[in-house]
């Protein structure tokens, strides 16, 4: 009996050297406690963090990934048909006499007189359908960095083959969000894209119009 007594004091003094036992320990103390969620990092043995992005700076190179496709399709008719007649007589003539007076002048063969009769008929037809793609890749230098942290990219490409060229230029401004992990960002994530493509060589040649075409084409004389 005294064993016990004195295992029920032991108890007791070291429960208030312990101090009080709160709420979130007792339900710590739970059973029926609902475990956390685990992480990928917690659950797998391979787990290997993602690199932090890396900053980009002015004059860094980040590539463009091209990929336009553009159509236009339009028709157009027009018909106009104009009748005009006249008739007109001129009656009275005058004579400047210096700067003083002006008179009356008769004229001896009769009164002068004009007619004319005019039938014009013009009809035009028009029918345009065109359809162009873009695809390809150029790397750009960061031109600029705005306030806001927006890129402007500017790029320039020559490709030469032969007898024939193709120049490709680009410009445009993009977020830094935008830009992927393998430094690519996508044409149509970039804000006030411009693309500018020329070709040379016997291809283009042998659809370019002629200096006298596109002069003809663009006053429009007949």
């Amino acid at each position: 009996m005294k064993t016990t007594c004195l295992a029920t004091i032991w108890c007791t003094v070291a429960l208030l050297a312990s101090g009080p036992v709160t709420t979130s320990q007792a339900q710590n103390s739970s059973l029926y406690q609902r475990a956390a969620p685990a992480t990928l990092q917690q659950a797998s043995w391979t787990y290997q963090p993602l690199p932090p992005p890396k900053e980009i700076m002015t004059h860094d190179t980040v590539v463009v990934r091209v990929d336009e496709l553009a159509r236009m399709q339009s028709e157009g008719s027009l018909q106009r048909r104009k009748d005009a007649l006249y008739d007109a007589v001129l009656k009275d003539w005058v004579n400047l006499i210096g700067l003083k007076a002006l008179k009356p002048d008769k004229q001896s063969d009769g009164d002068q007189r004009m007619r004319g009769q005019l039938q014009q008929l013009f009809r035009a037809e028009g029918e345009k359908e065109t359809r162009e793609s873009l695809a390809f890749n150029i790397a750009c230098t960061v031109a600029d960095i705005r306030p806001n942290g927006n890129m402007v990219l500017e790029g320039h490409k020559q490709i030469q083959i032969n007898d024939e060229s193709w120049e490709v230029s680009l410009s445009g401004i993009c977020r830094r969000q935008d830009i992927g992990p393998d430094n690519i960002v996508l044409s149509q994530n970039i804000v006030n894209l411009k693309i500018h493509k020329r070709e040379r060589g016997s291809v283009r040649d042998g659809y370019r119009r002629g200096w006298l075409t596109r002069l003809m084409d663009e006053f429009q004389p007949f």
